[in-house]
């Protein structure tokens, strides 16, 4: 846990104590500083009962005198689509409204650091970009919006470097954020509920730039119209940019082309590897990603060799197009990250013969948005929630089937992939839907599917009860 001596003497509010809210309390009152803290739920408010220095209070009943900044969970509204009554509290009493990044950096104001965002494929460029540096040797802590909570982190020291995944959520609450690089990668519309429209979201990820000095680096994806008019912009401002895509080339940029990965910096294309030596990486998306990490990595002084080993060497993560098991002539791919359509897309844009296991609580627009790649589904398994809705939408556009529950479907699914004997077969779960019918959260989900195939590859269960056919 990081020390935070500018807050010794200071009194903060601490309000949302999930995991990152609670460490922030602790930090915080280890550190001298008077805290009080307040969450909606009793289990959390009971687990802070007790520690020295935090004092369990309604936030919102006792007032914002004497405090000095409010350091708020990102999860909860500040703004739209109504602010919390904690957060309305604060702005009326003209309290600061931080987060916990933001006590990271205030802690260790010197570190260089790349800060990543954008709609999908942040966290894989942020492990990438993690896994590249510590492999060349460089001092690194990774998190942020992925992984460990910011204040968990250890000082990397000068010669080391802070990589942060950043949510819009977080980045409104970052306000002293000066990235060394800052990494943009797309923006589709999402927490439009968060941020108003679209327009809020776009302005929101925008603040990553906002405090970037005259020799920081923008790094910004190529392949959507809104991030080719931020990179404009910020080259109008005369600020440093180098362009990244994952679907052709860019002048000056970083950029996947006929399968290898191209920095054309210098002006001069030159091949830093084949894309197909990093297996953790598939598709167009991911190319985007391995050029934004390659783009940061030099940026920080690595050389070419050492990124491209970095990236060969990449194991992907959990939840995000994992290769979990690969036998009998099937790849088994985890990818319950994928909550909505878009996400989903990226992966069924991969393969080319998917048993496809679908569904949960649905989102907006279900997979209808997904018509395009269901002539690449051998078969579709539904479960959950949605698995009536989506069968509507699939209608006869590929053979499905309502499997119901994870279990019966993954376990139909490797039965069918392995006596269709197809070329390049995929179990694919991108379910195009949240989890919360059926699982506490995607992790959960995806973790599940992982050790039922694990325990079917080992040849311990071929049976698939509890399935409907009708299709």
């Amino acid at each position: 846990m990081l020390t935070l001596g500018f807050a010794r003497d200071h009194t903060y509010a601490v309000m949302g104590l999930g995991k990152s809210g609670a460490v922030a309390a602790r930090a915080l009152a280890a550190a001298g500083a008077t805290v009080l803290a307040w969450d909606d739920s009793d289990d959390r408010r009971a687990a802070l009962q007790g520690v020295d220095g935090v004092t369990v209070i309604d936030l919102a009943a006792r007032g914002f005198a004497d405090v000095d900044a409010l350091v708020l969970s990102p999860g909860i509204p500040h703004t739209h689509p109504q602010p919390h009554p904690v957060a309305a509290a604060a702005k009326a009493a003209g309290v600061p409204i931080v987060g916990d990044v933001e006590l990271l950096l205030r802690a260790l104001p010197d570190r260089r650091l790349v800060a990543i965002t954008g709609t999908n494929g942040k966290s894989t460029t942020t492990a990438l970009i993690g896994h590249i540096l510590a492999g060349a040797g460089v001092p690194v802590q990774v998190g942020g919006n992925l992984g460990r909570p910011a204040l968990e982190f250890d000082d990397p020291g000068g010669a080391g470097v802070i990589v942060l995944e950043l949510s819009s959520y977080q980045l409104e609450l970052t306000p002293s954020l000066a990235p060394t690089v800052a990494v943009w990668l797309n923006v589709t519309p999402d927490h439009i509920d968060r941020h108003g429209n679209l327009a809020g979201y776009v302005a929101a990820k925008r603040r990553i730039f906002a405090h970037q000095t005259p020799s920081g680096l923008a790094v910004v994806g190529n392949d959507d119209d809104i991030s080719r008019d931020v990179a404009d912009r910020l080259r109008r401002d005369g600020r440093k940019v180098v362009e990244v895509s994952g679907v052709g080339s860019v002048v000056g940029g970083v950029y996947a082309e006929g399968g290898r990965l191209i920095d054309a910096r210098s002006g001069r294309p030159e091949a830093v590897l084949a894309l197909a030596e990093a297996p953790a990486l598939p598709g167009e998306h991911n190319a985007q990603n391995a050029a934004a990490a390659f783009a940061a990595c030099a940026a920080l002084g690595l050389d070419r060799a050492a990124i491209a080993a970095g990236i060969r060497s990449f194991p992907g993560l959990a939840h995000r197009q994992e290769r979990v098991a690969e036998a009998g002539g099937v790849l088994y791919v985890n990818d319950s990250k994928a909550t909505n359509a878009d996400a989903a897309a990226r992966a069924l844009a991969c393969y080319g013969a998917i048993y496809w296991i679908a569904g949960g609580r649905g989102k907006e627009g279900g997979v209808a948005p997904l018509s395009g790649f269901f002539p690449r589904i051998r078969k579709a398994y539904l479960i959950g929630e949605t698995a009536e809705a989506f069968a509507r939408q699939i209608g006869e556009a590929c053979p499905w089937v309502v499997s119901r529950t994870l279990e019966a479907a993954v376990r139909q699914a490797h039965l069918d992939a392995r006596a269709d004997r197809h070329p390049d077969s995929v179990v694919l779960l991108s379910p195009a839907a949240a989890s919360f019918d059926q699982f506490p959260n995607f992790e959960v989900r995806g973790d599940r599917f992982r050790a039922l195939v694990l325990d079917l590859v080992a040849g311990n269960g071929d049976a698939a009860p509890g399935e409907r056919r009708v299709s």
